[in-house]
């Protein structure tokens, strides 16, 4: 546990961190593929109580590339559910917001064919799955608007001189 502030009542915050195995993970959905690494979830309790300060988040790396030949795509969202051992979903609790993921394409809005962007991710956590053997997987479920791209060619009627 790493020790992050110490307020001057003399409080001790520190962060809890959650290993998430495996840490690093590929990905797949359609023509966007990539991975997923780096995952911890991390939570902030006051050391001498137990009391947490700031709820459980999931952090890591999203990493995705477009591997179509002939098709842009424009990246939503992203939906991050966490499943249970009988394959039913974890709930976030009732005044934490969903699990959403906005999606960047580093200032652009399509991501050209054999394009790829990188990205933090960082998502509420729900306290539930942090139990010993509750959370069985993780499912990143990926929006996107694919377009075909289109070569097209023009010609322009031009003359260099007087008008000849």
């Amino acid at each position: 546990m790493k020790v992050w502030r110490e307020p001057s009542g003399g409080v001790v915050i520190e962060d809890r961190i959650y290993p998430v195995t495996p840490a690093s993970m590929t990905v797949n959905a359609g023509i966007i593929t990539g991975e997923v690494i780096e995952l911890k979830v991390a939570e902030r309790v006051e050391q001498a109580t137990g009391r947490v300060v700031s709820p459980a988040r999931l952090t890591g790396t999203l990493r995705l590339t477009n591997t179509s030949t002939d098709r842009a795509v424009r990246l939503v969202e992203g939906r991050l559910l966490f499943i249970d051992g009988q394959g039913q979903p974890i709930e976030l609790e009732a005044d934490r917001p969903h699990a959403i993921v906005k999606l960047s394409t580093s200032g652009r809005e399509w991501l050209d064919p054999g394009g790829d962007v990188t990205q933090a991710l960082d998502a509420e956590f729900p306290v539930e799955a942090l139990k010993a053997s509750t959370l069985r997987e993780i499912r990143l479920e990926l929006s996107y608007v694919p377009s075909p791209v289109r070569e097209q060619m023009v010609n322009f009627v031009v003359s260099i001189g007087a008008g000849q």
